[in-house]
This record gives structure tokens, C-alpha cells and sequence, in this order.
């Protein structure tokens, strides 16, 4: 064996073929992320709104919020509020799939978004003065994770946790990867 191809190796994790080091600053980055990201929701989804509270109402049918913002006059207003729902999701759907490599998949990543944030919507509906619980809102972020993993998401989930050639690959005809032939 040759000395760089040795030195490779000793860099490499054995099973996927990607740097060990950089899985942990990878997933490292990720958390971080995912922690920023969950203040930033605490602070625009749990924070209390008197000013707004004649205004809310819970919404339980899947729709009506959003035909709502899409008849107001004001354009603006309406990519403020449907925009936003979907840009608070898009986090999630980056980062969830380099942070837990079980959560890869867009079914999985649809899942895990939606109640999290139907979490978050109902703390904000029982709890919070000014605010109140509407599906849509768990839809639209629901999009934007969704929107996050197929953009970004899925790549970096895959760059960070290579899927792995199991025994039984060896049956079924499929191909190695090129990271599992190395």
C-alpha cells in the first residue's frame, strides 16, 4: 500500500469513506444551527402580541387562513405572512437531515416538521396572549422544510451521512457507490 493511500485511510472513517472530521464539524454547524434556528422561532411564534389580540382566531380548517391572505388588498401583507410560514420551515429541512441521518427522506422530514410544529402552534393557540393556533401556518412550514430538504437538505444529508453498502447489497444487484469502493 502506498504511503498517501495509507495516510487516506487513516483519515477516513473505514465504513462511509468521508472524513471523520468533517461529519463532526458538519453535524457541529448543524446543531448550531438548529439551536439558532429553534430562538428564532421561540421568538417570533411564543412571544406575546397584545396589540393583535381582537384580531386572532384559531383556525382548525386547512385553507382558510391562507385564502384569507391571498384576498387582502395588500400584496405586501400577504408574502409577509405566507412567505414567512414557509421561510421559518425551510431551516428545518436543511438541517434535520445532517443532524439525525434517520430523518432523511422527504415522507420523514414531512413528519418530524409537522409536529413540530404543531407543537409550536399549539403552546402558541393555549398559552400565548395575542396569538392562535392555525393549521395553515403548520402547512406552509411544512412546504418550507420540505422546500429546505429537496434544495439543500438532502445533498448536505447525504454529503455528511453517505448511505452505507450493507451485506445484502451484495444480493439485490444494486451498484456500489463510489465512496464504498474506495
Amino acid at each position: 500500500m502506498a504511503r498517501t493511500e495509507l495516510r487516506d485511510k487513516t483519515v477516513r472513517d473505514d465504513r462511509r469513506g468521508a472524513p471523520r472530521w468533517g461529519r463532526a464539524a458538519a453535524m457541529l454547524l448543524a446543531f448550531a444551527g438548529m439551536v439558532a434556528f429553534a430562538v428564532v422561532l421561540a421568538r417570533l411564534t411564543l412571544e406575546p402580541s397584545v396589540a393583535s389580540e381582537s384580531l386572532t382566531h384559531s383556525n382548525l380548517r386547512p385553507g382558510d387562513s391562507i385564502r384569507d391572505y391571498l384576498g387582502q388588498p395588500a400584496f405586501r401583507d400577504t408574502v409577509k405572512q405566507l412567505g414567512g410560514n414557509i421561510l421559518l420551515g425551510v431551516p428545518f429541512g436543511v438541517l434535520l437531515p445532517v443532524l439525525v441521518p434517520r430523518a432523511r427522506g422527504l415522507l420523514r422530514v414531512a413528519v418530524v416538521t409537522a409536529l413540530v410544529m404543531l407543537l409550536v402552534e399549539l403552546v402558541q393557540g393555549a398559552l400565548i396572549t395575542g396569538r392562535a393556533f392555525d393549521i395553515d401556518d403548520v402547512l406552509l412550514n411544512t412546504t418550507g422544510a420540505l422546500l429546505g430538504y429537496l434544495l439543500i437538505g438532502r445533498r448536505l444529508g447525504r454529503a455528511v451521512h453517505p448511505r452505507r453498502h450493507h451485506w445484502w447489497h451484495r444480493f439485490t444487484g444494486r451498484p456500489k457507490t463510489p465512496q464504498a469502493e474506495r
